[in-house]
């Protein structure tokens, strides 16, 4: 009877879930670095370190007196390009063909350098490309930067989405799944968490041999480690 109670619970064991312990970094959900694709004269700084800015905020300009001039000219050229244009159209069967193209080049030529000019004055303006907080600022008015040699400006973040990537043992990589669970703790809290994997690396890193994986949290600060275990089903 005992050895028929052993291979049951061996065959329960057999069928159970396993552990694997990983080690893991809070990072950002969404993470970027922001800078000006444009040259010039910085002319105002909008936000700082822990502004929180939502998906199109205006965060820094630069001087562009003369980018709206330009874009300014764009504009009234076009409009009386667009005139001379529906002139023609209204006579186009009395007119010569090739002279009728010259004035439609003229009109779609005139679009296209309005354009170019709009494009190039929106690079004035840096704006935030998500709902995020700034954790990152190297910019003052009156600094001169370069759309050549793109510098970082800004750094931005989610505000409250973050994961962990979790690194463990490459010989797990057939066990760990999407949708197994992670308890975890943060080095320094005993608290002890719990998080469900949402992403699973398809590619070990070859300088230390370990998978990684990732868990969705929210809150937790960007940089905190810790480790913890994965319950895999055998």
């Amino acid at each position: 009877m005992n050895k028929i109670i052993i291979g049951l619970i061996g065959l329960v064991f057999s069928l159970g879930a396993s552990e694997v312990y990983a080690t893991f970094s809070v990072k950002a959900i969404k993470s970027a670095s922001l800078a000006f694709d444009a040259s010039g004269i910085v002319k105002k700084v909008n936000v700082d370190i822990s502004s929180n800015v939502k998906k199109g905020e205006l965060l820094a300009v630069l001087a562009n007196a003369d980018k709206k001039a330009n874009l300014q000219s764009a504009a009234s050229v076009l409009k009386y390009a667009k005139k001379d244009y529906d002139r023609q159209v209204k006579v186009k069967k009395l007119i010569d063909e090739g002279k009728f193209d010259t004035y439609a080049f003229k009109y779609e030529n005139a679009k296209n350098q309005l354009a170019y000019q709009k494009s190039m004055y929106n690079k004035t303006f840096l704006r935030a490309p998500f709902d995020g907080v700034i954790f990152f600022k190297d910019i003052e008015v009156g600094d001169t930067v370069s759309g050549v040699s793109l510098k970082t400006v800004y750094k931005i973040q989610s505000k409250k989405a973050r994961k962990l990537v979790l690194e463990f043992d490459q010989k797990y990589h057939k066990s760990v799944k999407v949708g197994d669970t992670f308890k975890y703790k943060i080095d320094g809290d005993a608290k002890k968490y719990v998080g469900v994997i949402s992403k699973v690396y398809p590619s070990a890193n070859a300088n230390n041999r370990k998978l990684q994986a990732e868990v969705k949290v929210n809150y937790l600060m960007v940089g905190l480690f810790g480790d913890g275990y994965i319950t895999t089903k055998k």
